[in-house]
């Protein structure tokens, strides 16, 4: 039988603990480092554009005109909110983070066109290719079952 004085036995068992304790704290450390987290709501502030036709966002038909475009950020769902800028006619659309092919020289808006009617799709800040996709509506879904062609408008910052 092993007979050890319980404070060195004590001492032992804690200075190991600690000893995990920091190593596991330091390999966290270097994973968050490695591995960072990705940012929501890609599209900061306000956007001010012209969309010359008619448009699906989500569930809302809206017509030609000046909107004003502003993303809030709520964790992993994010919402945006286009509105005319007489502020006669606006909506407010969930959104999902996304990403372009390439890094967009200014900042647009993305739409699908089926048949003759426009669907939002993405929006997109000048000079970051992550972005916003909207969510998609029941009604996009119904229209949608032929393939869609893109257009892309631009958009400038606000203020």
């Amino acid at each position: 039988m092993v007979s050890e004085p319980i404070e060195m036995t004590h001492a032992t068992y804690t200075r190991t603990g600690r000893g995990e304790l920091m190593l596991s704290f330091i390999a966290l450390v270097l994973a968050l480092t490695i591995f960072p987290g990705k940012a929501h709501a890609q599209v900061i502030g306000n956007l001010e554009v012209t969309i010359p036709f008619q448009f699906h966002a989500g569930d809302t038909k809206l017509p030609p005109g000046k909107y004003i475009i502003h993303t809030v950020d709520n964790s992993d769902l994010s919402f945006m909110e286009i509105s005319s800028a007489d502020g006669h006619t606006s909506a407010l659309l969930k959104v999902r983070d996304t990403e372009s092919n390439s890094t967009p020289a200014k900042s647009e808006l993305i739409f699908n066109k089926y048949g003759d009617q426009y669907f939002l799709e993405k929006v997109f800040d000048e000079g970051n290719p992550d972005g916003s996709r909207i969510e998609e509506s029941r009604y996009k879904t119904k229209v949608s079952e032929a393939t869609g062609i893109p257009t892309h408008i631009p958009a400038r910052r606000k203020g």
